[in-house]
């Protein structure tokens, strides 16, 4: 075989073609090519019949990919180059009959699972509004676990509602049978039982795929490995290619142990690592490997290249997000100057709450860019049902408006009533909201005409507010008043985001009217409008704003990583869980998406519990202060806690545009402080937001932080998953309060007192 193309580091697992083979490819260092190379080895030189070969992707396109190329020296329609839920669906047909199912089973989508699982809660009378997502949650989990109803109950019995999810589990099940169904973890679960079960079908399958390639292993879950260990139970002829330091799925169960103990599962596997970086400037990986050699749970290797070390990565603090984001499209603008194109660019940011500044920046002056890891800021469900509302107030001809908030927050207002509406606006010819008002005359009990009246007074009253208050108040009364806000007051990871979102949505309205004093709602929808619209791109020239999990396997020339903030990135509930490492290993990921340029940003302030509050560097800038060349900084302090960003999200951003953004730009490594330039104030002094007709400083979190007196060195203090500690360190005060506390089982750990779920011990 020519290996003119490979390597010597790729060449060696290209040749070794018996047995278990562990390689560890870091980013960019060509592991596609390695695992089609092999493959091309095998057949065009080894004689193996394409049939006799499986490989398995993680994502459509990465198996598109690997066809296109294998296409050149083979006919891929005799070998299986797929998804691995792909794969499973090809071997649950083939025996479909064993498994109590007919060849032609349909396979539900998530609406249609949500829309059993409804229909199995009116069953078991089931009524809690909140319970539908735990539910939906458990069996999800169930499943990927491989657990059936009764294990996982067992396992997981104190978790609320456990009892009741797994009653709908059995019954969900029971539906899905009946109805010939499989959902998308079923895919899985059930190839596994068949390979487990039925030993013929075993030892045909793992006869048959006599070489078996897995893509991405790091990202598999306990139900993946044990299927694909069941195929390849004949031979043990398994290639797996994968980079432990880009594991960052572990909260969809992915298992970082499948990669890190392979030689357990494989005693006589060989382990090759890709170490030659194709990708980066020497400079990036310099910085690449600093961060990840933090993490311990780890196999261990080194990115190296032969190209020029290239500029320093850049690290910038901006005093306020709005200037962050303003330091990024002033840099665009410049290297665009010089021949760069916008789809050069990335910003990459943990969570996609933080993409509301960027995208109005970008707005502002004309950036084309599209989102990734989320709805564009104004597309996201909770975003249009309150302007739903404001464009209800503002024309109440709006039928479509009032349609999508008349059960929102949910009301009790049906779809029959609203199909009564409905036919009586058309038969005397009002509008809908007119038709609320006329509630009265409509066929409908006493009750639901007095649902109607109230929403009906409600509505009413937001129209005679919207004369009278600035835009910004009138939002902050809605949010307060209507249940929006309280909706998602359940604690789960997507109602903290949409209370996230809720909250930069008003930090936004507040910004809105700073910078247009006297504006009307109708101004202010007609701007929604035109910035919405102008979010269309033409031509695949934009920039690129994603989180980081959705530009994993992506590259691009310039990236900027932005939000460098403690507890969001790494998130708060990330180090409260244990979690730090995976977050590190995003961090790693987020730097080695660029090829030439990259900028580190974060804001000195956000927006948080209605008041503006001071930031800290995250951790991961701090392990990398003497590649930044950084001043000393407090490691923690200020920073959002669990009511702030739960899960990882926070509690609003933004605020007002000040004269000082940043520095001036140059070509030194480091700029942290402040720029004035051309920049215009945009209002002198600030006025403090308002919520509820009072500054929003004055209003008190659901969940204030802890009172955090009682801490001192030597204090034994108990954390709900770290166990029991003793405080060796301390520094700052009161809220800030950060201690250092020795946990027998995970050593040292810098956690806020009055944010940390952790009580003193007496």
């Amino acid at each position: 075989m020519n290996f003119y193309y490979l390597n010597e580091e790729q060449q060696k697992p290209v040749e070794d073609t018996e047995g278990a083979v562990l390689v560890l490819a870091g980013a960019g260092s060509g592991k596609t090519r390695v695992l089609t190379a092999r493959i091309e080895r095998l057949i065009t030189e080894l004689d193996v019949p394409p049939e006799s070969i499986l490989a398995i992707t993680f994502t459509n396109k990465a198996a598109d990919e690997m066809k296109s190329r294998l296409d050149l020296v083979c006919d891929t329609r005799r070998m299986w180059v797929c998804t691995i839920h792909s794969m499973c669906v090809k071997i649950i047909r083939m025996y479909a009959e064993r498994r109590g199912l007919k060849e032609n089973f349909s396979i539900y989508s998530e609406q249609e699972r949500a829309a059993v699982i409804k229909q199995v809660l009116k069953e078991c009378n089931y009524e809690k509004d909140d319970l539908l997502k735990s539910v939906k949650y458990h069996i999800s989990n169930a499943k990927m676990l491989g657990l059936s109803p009764r294990e996982y109950g067992a396992r997981y019995k104190y978790e609320r509602d456990i009892e009741a999810a797994m009653k709908v589990y059995e019954r969900y099940d029971a539906r899905l049978k009946a109805n010939n169904a499989l959902d998308f973890d079923d895919l899985l679960t059930e190839a596994r039982a068949l390979l487990m079960e039925d030993a013929e079908a075993r030892e045909y399958l793992s006869g048959r795929f006599r070489y078996i390639h897995v893509d991405e292993f790091q990202d598999t879950n306990a139900v993946q490995f044990d299927i694909i260990k069941l195929l390849s139970s004949t031979h043990g002829n398994l290639f797996v290619v994968g980079d432990d330091d880009q594991s960052i799925y572990g909260w969809r169960g992915a298992q970082i142990e499948n990669i890190l103990h392979f030689e357990k599962s494989f005693p006589k596997a060989k382990v090759y690592k890709l170490q030659r970086n194709y990708r980066s400037t020497g400079a990036i990986l310099e910085l690449a490997n600093a961060s990840i050699s933090h993490n311990r749970e780890r196999k261990g290797k080194t990115l190296w290249t032969n190209a020029p070390a290239g500029d320093k990565p850049v690290y910038y603090e901006a005093e306020e997000e709005a200037g962050e984001a303003l330091y990024c499209a002033r840099t665009i603008f410049e290297m665009v100057k010089k021949g760069y194109s916008l789809s050069d660019f990335a910003v990459l940011m943990r969570i996609n709450a933080v993409t509301r500044s960027f995208e109005q920046e970008f707005t502002k002056y004309g950036i084309n860019y599209k989102v990734f890891g989320g709805f564009k800021f104004f597309e996201r469900k909770e975003i249009k049902d309150i302007l739903a509302y404001l464009r209800l107030i503002n024309n109440p001809f709006d039928g479509e408006a009032l349609l999508r908030i008349i059960n929102v927050p949910k009301r009790g207002i049906g779809e029959k009533t609203i199909q009564v509406l409905a036919e009586y606006a058309n038969s005397e010819d009002l509008t809908l909201y007119d038709a609320v008002l006329d509630c009265d005359f409509l066929p409908l009990s006493a009750s639901m005409r007095e649902k109607l009246r109230a929403f009906g007074r409600y509505v009413k009253d937001l129209v005679i507010r919207s004369q009278e208050e600035p835009v910004n108040t009138l939002v902050a009364h809605i949010l307060s008043t209507s249940g929006m806000y309280d909706q998602y007051a359940d604690g789960t990871d997507e109602s903290v985001t949409k209370r996230a979102n809720l909250d930069e949505y008003q930090n936004s309205v507040d910004e809105y009217v700073r910078m247009n004093e006297g504006a009307t709602l109708s101004d202010y929808l007609q701007q929604i409008t035109l910035y919405s619209d102008t979010d269309e791109m033409d031509g695949g020239d934009y920039v690129t704003v994603a989180t980081i999990h959705a530009v994993k396997g992506l590259e691009f020339r310039c990236v900027f990583l932005v939000g460098l903030e403690q507890n969001l990135m790494p998130t708060s509930h990330a180090l409260e869980e244990g979690h730090e490492e995976e977050e590190r290993r995003l961090m790693y990921v987020a730097i080695t998406r660029a090829r030439e340029k990259l900028w580190l940003t974060r804001s000195k302030t956000r927006y948080l519990y209605g008041e503006r509050q001071p930031t800290t560097r995250s951790q991961f800038v701090e392990e990398l202060k003497e590649e930044l060349n950084l001043p000393d900084e407090p490691r923690y302090g200020g920073g959002y806690g669990r009511r702030g960003y739960g899960q990882s999200y926070g509690r609003g951003y933004g605020q007002n545009y000040g004269r000082s953004y940043g520095q001036s730009y140059g070509s030194a490594p480091t700029r942290v402080g402040s720029y004035s330039e051309e920049y215009p104030s945009y209002g002198g002094t600030t006025r403090p937001p308002i919520a509820n007709g009072m500054p929003m400083s004055a209003i008190q979190p659901q969940n204030p932080p802890k009172d955090t007196a009682g801490y001192a060195v030597g204090v034994r203090v108990k954390h709900t998953r770290f166990g029991e500690g003793v405080v060796t360190a301390m520094r700052g005060e009161g809220r800030n309060l950060i201690v250092t506390v020795n946990f027998p089982s995970v050593g040292n750990k810098d956690l806020a007192a009055s944010l940390a779920p952790m009580e003193i011990l007496e």
